[in-house]
């Protein structure tokens, strides 16, 4: 009997483990997209909601998340706290999040949402989408993940949970 009642405790367990506790990769247990060839990440440039300039050369030798987003999407604004504690737990051992707004409007929209969600990380402005476009984004969110040689390495289309378990150790495993 104790066998049996152990043996469906394992079970029950299983079934009830977030998906991220069993997944040993954090690519699969995050559900990117991996590209089937090397691929360099587009080198870009653009306006800053302060009027400096975001440059992705900038941090050349860094690990790079680059996220398309918009204030007016509400699966953009559910993962920005998470990428903010994802980018406040790795910032200082090589790693930047980039996130570019595509909305229309510009600063006058992307300052307050900045201020009010007390976010840390470089933020872009892409009002015409020029950048979006090059990078062939269809749906926002999207973000993409840049090894430290400047390589496209995974996809993200829609939300994710980026400041989990197989969010770190695929940051970790990216920054060795």
């Amino acid at each position: 009997m104790r066998i049996l009642s152990g043996a469906l405790l394992y079970a029950l367990f299983l079934v009830l483990a977030p998906p991220e506790a069993s997944a040993q990769d954090p690519y699969k247990a995050l559900d990117l997209i991996r590209p089937n060839r090397v691929q360099a990440a587009k080198d870009f440039s653009v306006p800053t909601p302060d009027g400096k300039t975001l440059r992705l050369a900038d941090y050349n030798g860094k690990v790079v998340f680059l996220n398309f987003w918009a204030t007016w999407c509400p699966p953009c604004r559910e993962e920005m706290p998470a990428m903010d504690g994802l980018y406040r737990r790795y910032k200082d051992k090589g790693f930047v999040v980039m996130a570019v707004s595509e909305d229309a409007e510009g600063a006058p929209v992307v300052i307050p949402f900045v201020k009010e969600h007390k976010l840390t990380f470089p933020i872009g402005l892409d009002p015409k989408m020029a950048l979006a476009e090059r990078y062939g984004v269809r749906a926002l969110p999207s973000s993409f993940l840049v090894d430290k040689k400047g390589n496209l390495v995974a996809l993200a289309l829609g939300p994710r949970e980026w400041n989990g378990t197989a969010a770190h150790a695929l940051i970790e495993l990216l920054l060795k």
